[in-house]
C-alpha cells in the first residue's frame, strides 16, 4: 500500500465518506494533497497537477505566494490570534472601505456561509421584516437560510422554495421566496407583490458561472431602491476577483450589504460583511440590550494572521496589469475550451468571466439554473473524471483562474481538454 493509499485509507475511517465536504473525486482518482506551489499540487505519492480548484477560488495568486507567506511568518511571532481590536484587521477593513464602491463600515467572520448569514440578519434588523428573496440556483453557504432552491432537480413554480438539504426545518421555506436569475420583468412583479413582507433581496450578482443579462442588476437595483428592500450582493466569489472592487465595480451596480471571503483573505479562514453605515450600526455592541442589536461574535473575528494575509494579496492585486493578465491567462484558456467543444461535436456552453468559468454540456443558452437542467450530468462528470486523469483539477463545477497560471500552464490544460473531450466524446457518442 502506498502512503497515499493508506492516507484514504484512515480518511475513510474517520471522515464521513472519506472527504472534508461535497467535493469527491471518481473512485480511483481519489488522493491526498501533500504539497502546494504557485498553480500546482502535490499528492501523497509525488504526483504534479495543475490546479483550477484553488482551494474553491481563494488562491488567486496561487499557492505559498512568497509576500503571503512572508507577512503570515512575521504576523505569527507577534501573535496569532486575540478576539480584540488589532491593527492588521483594522488596516484591512480600510482597505475594504476604499476598494469597495458600497462599503462604509466592515463585520469581520471567520466563514463566507457567516458573512451571507450575518448580512441577512442585520438587513432584517434594519428593515424589520422577517423574509428573503433568493434566485433560483444561488449559492449562499450552507446555512439553512442559504441551502433553498441551490439545486432543485423539479423546481416549484416561483416563489416556493425547496431544501436542498436534510436537517432544515420546514418553517424555514417559508421566510424564504424564490425567483428567477436574469428574468427582470418576473422578479420586479414578485418583489412588487412581497415587498412589504421582505427584509431583503440577494444575489450573486455573477450567479454560478452565468453572467447577468444587459440591465438586470441595473433594473433589481431600481426597483429594491423604489420599495425601499436591501439588497445584498454575495461577493464570497466575485469579490477582489472580477475587479478591485469587485462586482459592485465590474458591473457598474451598488448594493447596500454585500459579503465577501475567499480571495480576501488569500487562503486563510476570514470573511466580511461591508456596506452602508445606516444598516452596519445594528452590529455595534453599544446597541446590546435594545431591540435594534444584531448580536454577532467569534472567537476568530478579526484574526491578525488571516489578515496580513490578505493585505498582502490585495497589494499584489493592486499592483499595475494584474487584472489585465488574469483576464488574458482566463479568456485564453476560456475561449479555447469552447473551441474544443465545438472541435468535437459536443452540444456545450462555456459560460461565464474569464477569471471563472466551466462548460455546461447543452445546445440551449445558459441564462439561468433552469438552462442548466438540460445539460448532460454524465458528461461534465467524465469530463471532469479525464481531467484529473491527465492530472488537470478544477470544481465539479468551475474553472477557477489564478494570477500564477502561465501561457505555457494555458498551453498543457488546453491540450488536457482536447484529450478529456475526445475521452468524452468516445465514451457518449
Amino acid at each position: 500500500m502506498t502512503d497515499q493509499q493508506d492516507l484514504i485509507a484512515r480518511a475513510t475511517r474517520v471522515l464521513p465518506g472519506g472527504v472534508l465536504g461535497s467535493h469527491r473525486a471518481a473512485p480511483g482518482l481519489e488522493f491526498v494533497v501533500r504539497d502546494a506551489r504557485g498553480p500546482y499540487l502535490w499528492d501523497a505519492d509525488g504526483r504534479k497537477y495543475t490546479d483550477y480548484l484553488l482551494g474553491s477560488g481563494p488562491m488567486l495568486l496561487g499557492h505559498a505566494h512568497p509576500a503571503v507567506v512572508e507577512a503570515v511568518q512575521r504576523q505569527v511571532t507577534h501573535g496569532t490570534t486575540f478576539m480584540l481590536l488589532n491593527e492588521p484587521i483594522i488596516a484591512l477593513a480600510e482597505e475594504i472601505v476604499r476598494a469597495v464602491p458600497g462599503a462604509e463600515q466592515v463585520r469581520f467572520m471567520s466563514s463566507g456561509s457567516e458573512a451571507t448569514f450575518f448580512a441577512l440578519r442585520v438587513a432584517r434588523a434594519f428593515r424589520q421584516r422577517d423574509k428573503i428573496m433568493k434566485f433560483e440556483g444561488g449559492f449562499h453557504g450552507t446555512h439553512d437560510y442559504a441551502l433553498m432552491s441551490v439545486s432543485p432537480r423539479s423546481p416549484k413554480a416561483f416563489p416556493a422554495a425547496m431544501a436542498d438539504s436534510a436537517g432544515i426545518p420546514h418553517a424555514i421555506s417559508e421566510d424564504v421566496l424564490i425567483a428567477p436569475y436574469n428574468d427582470l420583468a418576473t422578479t420586479e412583479a414578485l418583489i412588487a407583490t412581497h415587498h412589504n413582507e421582505l427584509a431583503a433581496v440577494i444575489v450573486e450578482p455573477y450567479q454560478r458561472v452565468i453572467v447577468p443579462q444587459p440591465g438586470f442588476l441595473t433594473g433589481l437595483r431600481a426597483v429594491t431602491q423604489r420599495y425601499g428592500v436591501p439588497l445584498v450582493f454575495d461577493e464570497i466569489v466575485t469579490g477582489f476577483r472580477l475587479a478591485y472592487g469587485g462586482a459592485q465595480e465590474y458591473y457598474g451596480v451598488v448594493p447596500d450589504v454585500a459579503a465577501f471571503g475567499k480571495v480576501l483573505a488569500g487562503g486563510f479562514p476570514l470573511a466580511a460583511v461591508a456596506g452602508r453605515a445606516d444598516v452596519m450600526k445594528h452590529f455595534d455592541a453599544a446597541l446590546e440590550g435594545s431591540g435594534d442589536y444584531v448580536w454577532q461574535a467569534g472567537t476568530l473575528n478579526g484574526n491578525p494572521v488571516a489578515a496580513v494575509a490578505g493585505l498582502a494579496t490585495l497589494g499584489e492585486l493592486r499592483k499595475p496589469g494584474a487584472y489585465g493578465k488574469l483576464f488574458a491567462t482566463g479568456t485564453r484558456l476560456r475561449d479555447g475550451l469552447a473551441v474544443l467543444a465545438r472541435k468535437h461535436g459536443m452540444p456545450a456552453q462555456v459560460s461565464g468571466e474569464p477569471p471563472v468559468f466551466d462548460i455546461i454540456f447543452t445546445d440551449r443558452p445558459v441564462v439561468d439554473y433552469r438552462a442548466t437542467l438540460t445539460a448532460d450530468r454524465r458528461r461534465i462528470a467524465l469530463f471532469n473524471e479525464e481531467c484529473l486523469k491527465r492530472g488537470v483539477v478544477k470544481a465539479v463545477n468551475k474553472v477557477y483562474v489564478s494570477l500564477a497560471h502561465s501561457d505555457a500552464d494555458v498551453d498543457e490544460t488546453l491540450g488536457v481538454f482536447d484529450a478529456a473531450l475526445a475521452a468524452v466524446a468516445a465514451r457518449t457518442n
